[in-house]
């Protein structure tokens, strides 16, 4: 301490000489130090008890106190106030105005009032100041008051200080963020009234349904809209169920769909339809979202669309229609056209046949019944064609190896073309195998063939192509095949070529650019139905005037190709047979075809049994008879087919050897791969010569 409050002379100004305590201050130190008797005050020695107790109170205190002494008002202050000077040159024992003379317009006055006798407070004062290296503003709040002698004169003032800065700059920082705030919400609330003036806009002009309902479907409020759609004014409908005005058939969908909302669902989506005012309906699509215990929906009227979606499938139904009748028509027609040529040549040479027998003339016999079996082979052949158009023919599939068979028919295709023709082959020597019908796919090859030399009247080249490739992506699905590998067989020639409608109508039935009677049209739509029903696809690549590549794609076959077998050889129906140790059961439904099958087998020199269903060949089967063999058609009647009625024969007798004998496809009796070991298959028409060998070849009595 300086100064004592009693009066006399504090330890330190009575011993001025001696360095002051540890304890003391650094501006006790200072001050006591300080050369005072070059101011007005003097030495410290000779301060009055006023002064040195106001110095003991500025320095004892922690916050920041200036004490201004005399007339000049001599600066003294303490540790804490040394900071508010900043950059300011040292100010103790220097007149106010001199240390503050930049500010002293402002303080000057403050200064006067409180050497007057009045005690002044001034709150966030702000000043520049250098307190950091750079001039910046601070605020303070000042407090002077006024220091008196004994005798009660303002002998000097004290100024406590306390800096505001901190609680300024957060009070501007809280104007400021209040302000911008204000701002915001001044904004916010002119766009959430612009929105809810959108809003009210759309729900008063809006076409679309607006709804507001409760979970329970009872109706709140509705738009003006479901008067200019429905007819419905918002007076009627509100406080009515929801569900009284819709279809009776689309109310399980409103239940379901307030039901899942109310469990918990932000939203869904359905249709309906509303009655109308005038007793129709109209159908809606909704969208709806549940919120504070009701349902906000919105309904856009799609009638319209409907209907015309309706009208357009009703159109392409009736388009297909039209299309397929079309179709039918040409299928018809050219069957009717080529079977009434066929059917004419089989009565004509029947009735003259007749005729001549009626008349003991044989010696033209012969003629007449070679020209009845020949239409008869015609018109198996083209129901054979129509089969493969239609993908039902009757298929023997085999693993093959497609290079051997094509190398095994290249002298009958060489023979075939003449030679004005040059015969190309490049086969891949390592072709997969494919499961195909091998005479279906020698059939289709000829055909090809035919086809390409049809192409070039003035001779050319016919090239035939074998390869692996692997369809994927793209290639496959223009192909309309799944992706994965597959054998390639090309034929290819150098012709005349086909224009692009030629090319697209190639695989229809009937279709040919041949002149009448030189072709059926049936080649390439045959073709095309064996190659799909084997589970490939045909292509045709083709430039008018550049010639025709027609492609098969085959899938290929895990498995390796079987060894070539030659076909049974017909019997000789024409000479008596000596009687023979077997049994045949036949079963068909056709009594004319069991009298010829009983015929051939007699003439045979076998024992036939008959059954006209399945249910009376299985009870042959389950008699104790001897049957060393099963021939059946696979279509019967009483609801046991030939399939399922051989099944329970071969149960009956395990080994059992069965001829089956139809005249198409049926793939659930057939199966889609091959027949099981002992199984076998014959196709309608046939010839009776070529069923004895096969019984024969079947039984162990080859010729």
């Amino acid at each position: 301490m300086i100064a004592s409050t009693s009066g006399s002379p504090s330890p330190a100004l009575a011993e001025a000489a001696a360095p002051f305590p540890a304890t003391a201050s650094a501006m006790a130190a200072r001050i006591r130090d300080f050369p005072w008797e070059t101011t007005p005050l003097g030495p410290i020695a000779k301060w009055p008890s006023a002064l040195r107790l106001a110095v003991d109170l500025a320095l004892a205190s922690h916050f920041p106190k200036c004490l201004f002494w005399g007339p000049a008002l001599i600066s003294i202050y303490n540790d804490a106030y040394l900071p508010l000077l900043g950059a300011k040159p040292d100010a103790l024992g220097r007149p106010m105005a001199e240390v503050w003379q930049d500010t002293w317009e402002q303080i000057g006055p403050i200064a006067e009032r409180a050497m007057a006798g009045t005690s002044t407070f001034i709150e966030d004062y702000a000043m520049r100041t250098d307190r950091h290296g750079y001039a910046e503003e601070a605020f303070f709040t000042f407090c002077y008051s006024p220091i008196r002698d004994k005798a009660g004169r303002v002998v000097g003032m004290i100024d406590t200080v306390m800096e505001s800065t901190g609680k300024v700059l957060a009070e501007r920082a809280l104007r400021q963020e209040r302000a911008r705030l204000a701002e915001m919400n001044a904004a916010l609330e002119r766009r959430v009234a612009e929105r809810t003036a959108d809003r009210d806009r759309l729900w008063q002009l809006t076409t679309d349904l607006m709804l507001v309902a409760r979970l329970d479907g009872r109706i709140v409020v509705v738009n003006p809209a479901w008067t200019a759609v429905l007819g419905w004014e918002e007076a009627a409908l509100v406080g009515q169920d929801l569900a009284d005005l819709l279809h009776p058939d689309d109310r399980a969908a409103l239940g379901d769909a307030l039901q899942r909302m109310a469990g918990g669902l932000a939203g869904c989506r359905f249709d309906t339809r509303l009655r109308h005012r005038d007793g129709g309906h109209r159908w809606i699509a909704w969208n709806a979202v549940p919120g504070e215990g009701m349902v906000n929906a919105g309904g856009r009227d799609f009638t319209a669309e409907r209907e015309q979606a309706e009208a357009l499938q009703l159109a392409e139904e009736q388009l297909r229609q039209s299309q397929k009748m079309e179709a039918v028509g040409q299928l018809t027609g050219g069957l009717a056209h080529d079977f009434n040529n066929m059917l004419t040549g089989i009565t004509g040479s029947l009735e003259l046949l007749q005729f001549r027998v009626a008349r003991g003339q044989t010696d033209d016999l012969g003629r007449f019944i070679g020209s009845a079996q020949e239409a008869a082979r015609r018109a198996a052949a083209l129901t054979h064609r129509l089969l493969a158009f239609s993908r039902r023919q009757t298929l023997d599939p085999k693993p093959i190896d497609v290079n051997r068979l094509i190398a095994g028919m290249t002298e009958l295709v060489e023979r075939t073309m003449g030679p004005a023709i040059r015969t190309e082959l490049a086969a891949d020597p390592d072709l997969w195998t494919v499961l195909v019908d091998p005479n279906q796919l020698e059939n289709a090859l000829l055909n090809l063939c035919i086809n390409a030399r049809d192409a070039m009247p003035d001779g050319g080249t016919l090239r035939i192509v074998t390869e692996n490739l692997r369809l994927e992506g793209a290639a496959a699905r223009r192909l309309e095949l799944p992706p994965g590998p597959y054998l390639a067989l090309s034929v290819s020639d150098s012709g005349t070529g086909m224009d692009p409608e030629v090319a697209r109508r190639a695989f229809d039935p009937f279709f040919t650019t041949k002149p009448l009677g030189l072709g059926t049209g049936l080649g390439l739509s045959m073709i095309y139905g064996f190659v799909r029903q084997s589970g490939g696809q045909a292509e045709i690549r083709t430039t008018p005037g550049q010639g025709t590549t027609l492609l098969l794609y085959l899938p290929r076959h895990q498995g390796e190709a079987e060894g070539a077998s030659g076909a049974e050889p017909p019997a000789d129906l024409a000479s008596p047979r000596p009687a023979r140790a077997g049994t045949v059961l036949v079963v068909d439904d056709e009594p004319t075809l069991r009298m010829l099958l009983r015929t051939v087998l007699e003439d045979l020199g076998y024992t036939a049994l008959e059954a006209a269903d399945g249910a009376g060949g299985l009870e042959h089967l389950r008699a104790e008879q001897r049957i060393d063999l099963l021939v059946t058609d696979v279509g019967l009647p009483g609801g046991m087919n030939g399939r399922q009625m051989a099944d329970a024969g071969r149960a009956l007798r395990p080994g059992l050897p069965v001829l089956f004998i139809t005249g198409y496809a049926e793939s659930v009796v057939i199966g889609e791969g091959q027949l099981e070991p002992g199984m076998h298959l014959m196709t309608k028409p046939f010839a009776m010569e070529a069923l004895a060998g096969r019984i024969q070849a079947l039984l162990g009595d080859g010729a």
